[in-house]
């Protein structure tokens, strides 16, 4: 059995949530605008503020993320009039970085208290302590759960150092009309079940409904299971119409300069993104099914003949020449294509900067060692990549990146990248797939020690994606949108080839204890990445009008 290691005792290294991240650079002051950046922002009558200052309550230095356990803080510096909703606690794997929203009633005279949106709650409720843990040195940590008046809603915890309750005043409930559901969202925290027994877990807290039109809010609040139950608590509403915060074209343009990422490419990368004009120009065809002898070449510079609306019925594809300098795209004239859509009730932005490809290259096997070619599997013409940027409507500043990787992606704190040129995050893209990452390496896409490579690495090709960019879609900006990007359509013929051949071919280079795991990768592998069907467009992906996969 594991040894319990103190809550309390200090290794020799600092914690990274030892060090406060702060972006390189201070923030530019914002072109002018209404509610953008102001620092408050009204939900209906609760006007809420994110602080990002706080004073430590409590830590353990064992469990969660690398096993190096969390930290529990609640905000300091609260404007006058506002109230805490909730504790904030952290991994300890990371720099701090975090927010909580604290609220303030303006809705209407306190003395009416039937119509208060915010109230002290009339109990608490031990939800865990560490006072039956053995063999620990130093105080206590508490986590208690407020008990809402009727009517009223609890949306996050308070943690002491103390056996006592905290006092009622400490914290406030919010009125229920003014809560959604919640969800829970990535671990914080955890011990393994021969340390507790109790199988206590916490993770962050993010509202279960989310898209440019949901209401949810989330506040920075942390979620407790035991025993495998997760405690879900609310997160607030924004009542009134999610725009408010939002910020104007000229903003818009000031954040794209400040944060657009610099997308690196592998020193090897033959397949270079290209523009939309330069694709249309240089001869991407139109084919009609039926009249397949009588393909048409697309009009440039924004694919005003090409069909809009409908659905991907396989009536109509682009296809490409045959021209191998075709695939390699042209990366001078290389531009992204921007999304601008309110997300989390209208408190953040997101920024979705889009990447065309030509061509998607083939993919190499690792097992161990030993690399393997997959032939012509992965390979597929007109391929999509994208990197969203989510920034606070309170500051204007970047809190976290969306990095798509195939069919899905992962989100990646501000703090945990890489910066050049002032506050603009690094990120990598793979060799031949175009996946994105945020550090250079090998990422393998599989199990065990057999998967697809995603080879990342600097080189004199990289693309500053604010350099050039086009804004194609936001629904408080009336953008008009371009043709091209109602093409729900195909970007890319199918590539033929007998994909259970190329399997066979692969399977007779592997150990036979292998292969049968090298199917199970391949077959986990999406359609796109596949070659089994062209991809279709940025608009017709599901995190379009919605919040990205991960």
């Amino acid at each position: 059995m594991k040894k319990f290691r103190s809550f309390f005792t200090r290794s020799s290294k600092p914690l990274p949530v030892e060090t406060i991240f702060k972006l390189p650079h201070p923030l530019p002051t914002w072109p002018p605008g209404d509610g953008f950046a102001s620092g408050i922002i009204d939900l209906g009558g609760l006007q809420v503020c994110q602080v990002t200052s706080f004073n430590k309550i409590w830590c353990t230095l064992e469990g969660g993320p690398d096993d190096l356990g969390a930290t529990f803080y609640e905000p300091s510096s609260i404007p006058e009039g506002f109230f805490m909703l909730t504790s904030y606690s952290q991994s300890n794997n990371k720099p701090l970085f975090g927010w909580v929203l604290v609220a303030k009633d303006v809705s209407s005279d306190e003395s009416e208290s039937s119509t208060k949106i915010l109230e002290k709650p009339v109990d608490y409720t031990l939800v865990w302590t560490s006072e039956t843990k053995k063999n620990k040195l130093g105080d206590n940590g508490y986590i208690w759960l407020p008990m809402p008046p009727e009517g009223y809603r609890s949306v996050g915890h308070v943690v002491t150092t103390s056996s006592e309750k905290p006092s009622v005043d400490k914290i406030r409930c919010v009125r229920a009309d003014f809560t959604e559901e919640s969800e829970i969202d990535s671990w914080i925290w955890g011990l393994e079940k021969e340390v507790d027994p109790d199988g206590l877990n916490l993770y962050g807290s993010k509202p279960a409904h989310r898209g440019p039109q949901a209401v949810g809010v989330p506040i920075g609040s942390f979620l407790v299971q035991n025993s495998g139950e997760a405690k879900l608590l609310n997160c607030l509403k924004n009542v009134q119409p999610i725009l408010s915060a939002m910020p104007n074209l000229d903003q818009i343009h000031a954040l794209i300069k400040c944060y657009s990422p610099l997308v690196y490419f592998h020193p090897d990368e033959e397949y270079l993104p290209s523009s939309l004009c330069w694709f249309f120009e240089n001869g991407a065809l139109l084919y009609t099914k039926g009249e397949e002898t009588t393909s048409c070449r697309v009009e440039h510079p924004h694919g005003s003949n090409l069909p809009q609306g409908g659905t991907n019925d396989g009536v109509h594809w682009l296809c490409q020449p045959e021209d191998e300098n075709f695939k390699k795209g042209n990366l001078a004239s290389a531009e992204s294509y921007v999304n601008v859509k309110p997300m989390l009730g209208g408190t953040f932005t997101d920024i979705a900067l889009w990447i065309f490809y030509p061509f998607n290259g083939p993919a190499r096997l690792k097992i161990g060692a030993l690399n393997v070619s997959l032939g012509k599997i992965g390979q597929h013409e007109g391929d999509w990549e994208h990197v969203t940027l989510r920034i606070s409507n309170f500051t204007g500043e970047l809190r976290s990146v969306y990095l798509s990787t195939h069919a899905k992606g992962m989100w990646v704190s501000a703090s945990e990248l890489e910066y050049e040129n002032g506050n603009k995050p690094v990120v990598y893209s793979s060799l031949h797939g175009h996946a994105l990452y945020p550090k250079p390496g090998v990422v393998l896409q599989g199990t065990g020690a057999i998967g697809i490579r995603n080879d990342t690495g600097k080189s004199s090709n990289v693309m500053d994606t604010g350099e050039k960019f086009v804004i194609v879609s936001g629904e408080h900006l009336s953008i008009v949108e371009p043709p091209w990007l109602n093409y729900c359509r195909e970007w890319g013929a199918r590539i033929s080839y007998d994909f259970a051949a190329e399997v066979e071919k692969v399977k007779k280079k592997l150990p036979q204890r292998l292969r049968g795991s090298f199917e199970s990768v391949v077959k986990s592998l999406p359609n796109e990445m596949l070659g089994e069907v062209g991809p279709t467009g940025p608009k017709m992906k599901v995190s379009w009008n919605g919040d990205e996969r991960v």
